[in-house]
């Protein structure tokens, strides 16, 4: 006679029950034609089952998971940045991009060049960059200041060169660069005399919140020298800040709509009125005689 195994008991409620019996029944776990639910129990104890994660993460978490991994990326510290990325990997709840995205950063996680482009900065030693873009132009950077910096969800690099040559920007700030370094996909690195600078070119521009955003506003302390309320007009908040690239200073204040006004340069508020002038000029319709 084979030797019987030890019974063991399990206090669970009806609907416990018939979850289990469904389960071992799904896994063809029977004794006869009825469900077994210590076969289940065994399979299990064996790892002839795996006991797997739920699929139930929510959206926000696998995002924050996601921006975690970046902003340990921007850091420096590619394996923690990795170990996010395949914690991510195992969940079924992420889209098909975010798992191409991550699946690529595992296969290469860190970029030579972008390796040495950080050793660089942290060394505040210049060095000069050259790179192929998409459309095969070759552009060189002589780079004597660089900062990584997130706008809009995307890593750029932002940094002081001496090359001004189509840099759209006001005359102050031309030698400020932004560079997407998701469209470099290769790019030499090498070493140049000169002295580090302090930061980016910057100007300071002074701009007014009304209505609710007066309110809402939270001063950004890096660069908001200046965050007060006008007694004239009243329930006005005056803002000076200094900016180091006017084109995502004005993707930011276009967000606040009539809520934002700039005040101050001339050539900023200029440049934020053509910008409300063609947007205008896209919605504005004008009706055609009969």
């Amino acid at each position: 006679m084979g030797r019987r195994g030890q019974a063991i008991t399990l206090s669970i409620s009806e609907q416990d029950k018939a979850q289990l019996e469904a389960l071992a029944l799904e896994f063809g776990l029977t004794w006869g034609d009825r469900p077994n639910i210590s076969r289940l129990v065994e399979a299990i104890a064996r790892r002839q089952l795996v006991i797997a994660p739920n699929h139930d993460w929510p959206k926000e978490r696998v995002n924050a998971l996601n921006r975690a991994r970046t902003a340990l990326i921007d850091a420096g510290e590619i394996e923690m940045a990795v170990a996010i990325a395949q914690l991510l990997l195992e969940r079924s709840e992420i889209t098909i991009p975010l798992r191409t995205e991550i699946e690529q950063f595992i296969h290469r996680p860190a970029l030579p060049w972008r390796v040495e482009i950080e050793r660089y900065i942290h060394r505040q030693c210049p060095f000069q960059l050259s790179y192929q873009d998409a459309a095969e132009r070759v552009w060189n950077f002589t780079i004597h200041y660089a900062e990584i910096a997130i706008h809009e969800e995307r890593q750029y690099l932002d940094c002081w060169c001496e090359e001004t040559v189509d840099n759209r920007d006001l005359p102050e700030l031309i030698h400020n660069w932004c560079l997407r370094l998701d469209r470099i996909t290769d790019a030499a690195v090498s070493p140049v005399k000169g002295k580090w600078r302090d930061g980016l070119a910057t100007i300071a521009v002074e701009m007014h919140l009304f209505s609710g955003l007066a309110f809402a506003y939270r001063s950004k302390t890096a660069k908001d020298e200046i965050n007060e309320w006008l007694e004239e007009p009243p329930q006005v908040r005056r803002v000076v800040r200094r900016i180091s690239n006017s084109f995502w200073f004005i993707r930011e204040v276009l967000r606040y709509g009539k809520d934002c006004e700039i005040v101050s340069p001339d050539r900023v508020r200029d440049r934020m009125k053509r910008e409300v002038l063609e947007l205008y000029a896209r919605y504005h319709t004008i009706a055609q005689p009969e």
